[in-house]
């Protein structure tokens, strides 16, 4: 056999690669590539991290945001009313929501309408001192002991200060 049909040994073989890839590397270094540098490079921008939203503020003893005029914590059973600038005017106040088949519904609302003395259609009762934040939901007189169907339930005395500081486009807040 003549030594140009033949196949590079095993060692033969492996330089000839390292031949290749000490090309493609000196290829690399000529582009500045992947290599270290004795001059340090120049220093690149500082990237800031992405924005995050603060969080809202919330109106001291409350769990409510400080924008709203009134507060109703359903765990804690507690009701609240503020200047809608982050401080309590009045309460807190027991209040009970909604039983489980018809629960208080939670969010931020805006007072529709007040009624002072309702008489619920729907189901027979009177609701004394009503501050509607959602068609048939309202805070008003009512045992604090027993779950509603779905509105706020407060003391008579509660219910008439809610009734008397809350106007038509006050922001009010339910929490869980």
């Amino acid at each position: 056999m003549t030594g140009e049909n033949r196949r590079p040994t095993r060692p033969g073989r492996w330089i000839a690669r390292l031949g290749a890839a000490s090309t493609a590397c000196a290829a690399v270094a000529a582009l500045g590539l992947g290599t270290a540098s004795a001059q340090p490079a120049a220093a690149a921008p500082a990237v800031a991290p992405p924005a995050v939203a603060p969080a809202p503020a919330t109106t001291a003893g409350t769990p409510c945001a400080a924008g709203v005029k009134a507060c109703m914590d359903l765990s804690s059973r507690q009701a609240w009313l503020t200047d809608g600038a982050g401080h309590v005017v009045a309460g807190p106040f027991a209040a009970r929501g909604g039983k489980s088949g018809a629960p208080t519904p939670v969010g931020t609302f805006t007072v529709e309408k007040k009624v002072k003395n309702y008489w619920s259609t729907a189901f027979d009762a009177p609701m004394p001192n009503s501050v509607f934040f959602q068609p048939g939901i309202a805070f008003h007189a009512d045992s604090t002991r027993i779950a509603s169907n779905g509105c706020v339930h407060l003391s008579w005395s509660a219910s008439q200060q809610f009734y008397n500081t809350l106007k038509p486009g006050d922001p009010v807040q339910i929490v869980s």
